[in-house]
Order: C-alpha cells, then structure tokens, then sequence
C-alpha cells in the first residue's frame, strides 16, 4: 500500500480557486464522458463546448482551456461553474501521486491551497482510491 506523507492527512475544500490555476506544462486531460457532463451542465452543444473550452489534448483528446493568467476557463468569480461535473483530475485533488510522493511536497502544496490541513481527517482508503482512479 501507498504511504501517506502525513500521519493523519486533513483536507476541506474552502472554494478558494487557487488549484484551479496551471502554470507552465500544466493540463487537466479530459474523457468523451466528461465533456459530454460539461456541455450539458453548460446548456451547451459539444462542437461548442470544444471551440470555446478545450483544446486538442494528447492521443486524440482533449484538455480544459487556461486563460492568459492561468486560470481554468470554468473559473468564475462565484466559483467553477461546472463544479458539479468537473472532471475526475479536479474531483481527486489533492490526492494526486505528486503531491503525496513526500511530505515536503504536501507541505508545498499546503502553501497553495489554503484547505489543506483544514477540517476532518480524510481516511486513508478515501486517498487511496482517489489514487487509484487518477493512475487510471
């Protein structure tokens, strides 16, 4: 089993917007499934969706769109507007391998994101399976 950087890993989501800003060589990949979520969240068409949201991403698929400061293209000042659909790389986060790879990442990323270290501990199969599904 996967080791954990921290003995008892808390996480609550504040709503705060700073993981949904990339930087250099940062994508969120995303499935036909989840665009087609997307679209119908938006009460928009596919083509529409794609032209206005994403770009082609490797093998074929596609990635969510950054705007000029980074910021994700769902991002609105209320929040994401597609927070109810968003793909499963936003759902698993922060249980990502790179930041739990050691604790000097977590602590990086805790900088980041004002939620880490906030709230109830997060059980340690709830990570592991958010591993798993973004291995996938």
């Amino acid at each position: 089993m996967q080791e954990l950087p921290v003995d008892r890993p808390r996480f609550e989501c504040t709503g705060c917007g700073r993981c949904c800003y990339g930087g250099e060589g940062y994508y969120v990949a995303v499935t036909a499934a989840e665009c087609r979520a997307m679209a119908a969240c938006l009460g928009i068409s596919l083509s529409w969706l794609r032209r206005r949201y994403l770009e082609p991403g490797e093998q074929g698929g596609y990635s969510i769109r950054f705007a000029d400061d980074g910021a994700c293209v769902f991002l609105a000042e209320t929040g994401c507007r597609i927070y109810p659909v968003r793909p499963l790389q936003c759902r698993t986060y922060p249980w990502w391998p790179e930041i739990l790879r050691s604790k000097q990442a977590w602590r990086a990323e805790a900088k980041r994101c004002e939620g880490i270290g906030r709230g109830k501990v997060v059980p340690r199969h709830v990570i592991i399976a958010s591993l798993r599904l973004s291995r996938a």
